[in-house]
């Protein structure tokens, strides 16, 4: 009987289940503008729409008196409107003042270039405010707080629960989004939870439904916490298990390369540098070479700061894939790049009896051709180039590795595509972005990761100095003293030019309100050279020019020619000319803290120290300010990039972005840093037992993974 009784409710909850996918359309209130509304935030079916956790909270069950609010304290009032003022101070600056009261003292509350809402407002509404308490000409203070209109509070407990502050865009209120999410969990009110019972109660995790529900309108914070907990384990989970989904079905039937650890090439490549290897480095080129002996094709992240020689460990597993009789090629991300790499270790490459050649947009035909036909017929053994390898017309006789440098400025599909130029190839990515452990499970959850943290040779080192945008004249006194010495020097701008809604920035930061117009390298070389740098030979480089451009430029540089170089981000990576000493970067707010890190890694790298100069019009208390002074005080990659992590969402740390990749609504890799490991953990667990996950444990759950993010991975959205 009780398994006869089951059957309605597991045949309700499935229809629940079912419903998640329904386009947005079909909820109740959901029509024309608003669902417009929600299509433009991403939201096109219930799924979407329950998954998105709220903006924010107002926490009615801990409401705090005025008179009892302490300043600096970030907390919820229930207040009456007792005089609204507006202001307009300068033409596109709009100022709304409200003197609200609970009886006990008196609150000013400042919204700032919010017009509309004077007209939401009036004297005697009772309104729920939920910001940080200040003090300002003798009153508390409170700065565009989250604000809700309600009814007066004087009738008990009507107001004594957690309220949900939704995302919204144009056309769709908070309090229009609040009923439509309420609508969307009566109409499924009772989903399956797709993940395995043993993982949820290993782990003590919310059952799905109540989540869902306690995550938007919770009865306690301790819920409301742990639903969060619940979806953001569920998002990294499948995040992970997408992953190795892809790998799997990339590799199944495939039969790895057996490269030899032990040939000639690469123990002619190891005599030939020019250096002996570090600790760290021996033991990531070890990691690489069991990697590469495998059964199972190589996938594998090393992680190194800037000028810790990762090219040269790279290098010899390239030598390695030569003697096991197959091809080799590194991808960079600049002409520049490519051509530096072939530069550097081409020589070391004739001196092991490998072929090389290089190979970038600005390659002559006739090279070209020689290039394609000597690859597909195999006597070409390595190739450096840059997205040109990606070219149908280049075919490898058997592409044994894939080394691609500064993977993170790549597309997922450009990656791909290198990678299914050859049968089971291994894949090594490099990245001068130190990324913290819990990002880097997160984004590479299906590869190994090596870790490179010291610099095998120091150089002078940099020192870093942090200025206001009215001090330039510091900095200028130390570029012409490095140039009277013989020396030369950068001057890094955000923008190409004036005007420019976009920048060569891979992550530009909200600057400070306030903050001066962003410099553009193009108008800031012109005024330079005539003004503050006159007399001076000043360059100008950005990403936008061509190849034989930027070759040029920086050849100029190389040789001298040039004293002061006004550059993009286009010098970030890979311009290594030991002459340079100083740098100074305009507008350093707008950087992510990977991008200044690098930049002034192309300073000091000789025998001279080099100087940099950040120039920041960020406010002192700014979360902007705290991470640039940060970079005065360490040159240790891998602790900014935990600091950033603290101070920034992970989808902006350290400037980083998986070009066309998967992002986190959930997740706050800061908070959750045990649900990563546990993830990445059990993700692996799972896959030992079902790696393609068909069985029906786990199919509930590989469905989840594909829905949420095989778009991102062509190999598993067909699944």
């Amino acid at each position: 009987m009780g398994k006869t009784a089951a059957i309605p409710h597991a045949a309700s909850r499935l229809t629940s289940s079912a419903g998640l996918s329904r386009e947005i359309e079909s909820l109740r209130y959901v029509s024309g503008g608003r669902a417009e509304a929600l299509r433009r935030m991403g939201i096109h079916t219930i799924r979407d729409l329950l998954f998105k956790p709220p903006l924010r909270y107002l926490d009615f069950t801990h409401v705090t008196s005025i008179a009892f609010a302490d300043v600096g304290s970030e907390l919820t009032v229930l207040a009456q409107i007792q005089a609204l003022r507006e202001k307009r101070p300068k033409p596109r600056l709009h100022i709304l003042e409200l003197d609200v009261s609970d009886g006990t003292e008196l609150l000013r509350v400042v919204f700032f270039r919010q017009p509309w809402l004077a007209k939401q407002f009036s004297q005697g509404d009772w309104l729920a405010l939920s910001g940080k308490i200040a003090f300002s000409y003798g009153f508390k203070e409170m700065n565009s707080p989250l604000v809700e209109k309600i009814e007066s509070p004087k009738d008990g407990t009507s107001h004594a629960r957690i309220l949900p502050i939704h995302h919204v865009s144009e056309g769709l209120s908070v309090a229009w989004m609040r009923r439509i999410v309420s609508t969307a969990l009566t109409q499924v009110p009772d989903v399956c939870d797709y993940m395995p019972a043993d993982i949820v109660s290993e782990h003590s995790l919310m059952g799905l439904a109540c989540a869902l529900r306690q995550l938007h309108f919770p009865n306690t914070s301790e819920l409301k916490d742990r639903a969060r907990r619940r979806l953001a384990y569920d998002e990294l989970l499948c995040l992970q298990l997408a992953f190795l989904l892809r790998r799997n079905i990339e590799l199944e039937g495939t039969q790895a390369h057996a490269h030899p650890i032990d040939g000639a090439h690469l123990k002619k490549l190891a005599e030939a540098l020019p250096f002996e290897l570090s600790d760290e480095q021996i033991t990531a080129l070890s990691e690489i070479l069991g990697d590469m002996t495998e059964p199972r094709p190589m996938s594998r992240l090393l992680l190194g700061d800037v000028g810790t020689g990762k090219t040269a460990v790279a290098a010899l597993a390239m030598a390695a894939a030569v003697d096991g009789g197959s091809q080799a090629v590194l991808m960079a991300p600049t002409s520049v790049l490519a051509a530096q790499h072939a530069a550097s270790l081409g020589p070391l490459f004739d001196a092991a009896s490998i072929s090389w050649a290089l190979l970038t947009g600005a390659t002559d035909a006739q090279t070209r051709q020689r290039i394609v036909q000597e690859v597909a017929a195999g006597t070409l053994s390595c190739v450096f180039g840059t997205t040109a390898l990606l070219s149908d017309e280049l075919s490898f006789e058997d592409l044994g590795l894939v080394v691609i440098d500064e993977q993170h400025r790549f597309g997922v599909g450009q990656r791909s595509a290198l990678r299914r130029k050859g049968l089971a190839a291994d894949v090594l990515m490099l990245s001068a972005t130190p990324i913290p452990r819990t990002l880097a499970l997160t984004l590479y959850g299906d590869m190994e990761c090596s870790r490179i943290k010291k610099r095998p040779r120091l150089g002078a080192g940099v020192i870093t100095t942090l200025l206001g945008q009215t001090n330039a004249d510091i900095a200028f006194a130390a570029i012409h003293a490095a140039v009277s010495a013989g020396q030369q020097a950068y001057v890094v701008c955000p923008l190409v030019r004036d005007g420019d809604d976009t920048s060569e920035l891979e992550d530009v930061p909200c600057a400070d309100e306030g903050a001066v117009k962003p410099h553009a390298a193009i108008q800031t070389a012109r005024i330079l050279s005539e003004r503050e740098l006159a007399g001076l030979n000043v360059g100008l480089i950005y990403g936008q020019m061509t190849s034989e451009q930027k070759d040029e430029t920086m050849q100029a540089f190389r040789e001298g020619q040039i004293d002061v170089l006004v550059a993009t981000t286009v010098i970030e990576v890979g311009v290594d000319v030991p002459n340079a000493t100083v740098m100074m970067i305009y507008d350093a707010e707008r950087f992510g803290l990977a991008t200044l890190h690098q930049l002034r890694g192309r300073v000091g790298r000789g025998d001279k120290a080099g100087e940099v100069y950040l120039l920041s019009s960020a406010k002192p208390e700014s979360t902007a300010r705290a991470r640039l002074s940060a970079l005065e005080r360490s040159s240790d990659g891998f602790e900014l990039a935990e600091l950033d992590l603290q101070l920034r969402h992970e989808g902006e740390v350290l400037g980083y972005r998986q070009h066309g990749g998967p992002s986190l609504s959930v997740v706050d890799l800061e908070v959750d840093r045990d649900l990563v490991e546990f993830a990445h953990r059990d993700a692996r667990r799972i896959a030992q037992k079902d790696y393609q996950l068909t069985s029906p444990q786990y199919r509930p759950l590989a469905h989840e993974a594909i829905v949420r993010f095989g778009a991102y991975f062509e190999e598993v959205k067909g699944l």
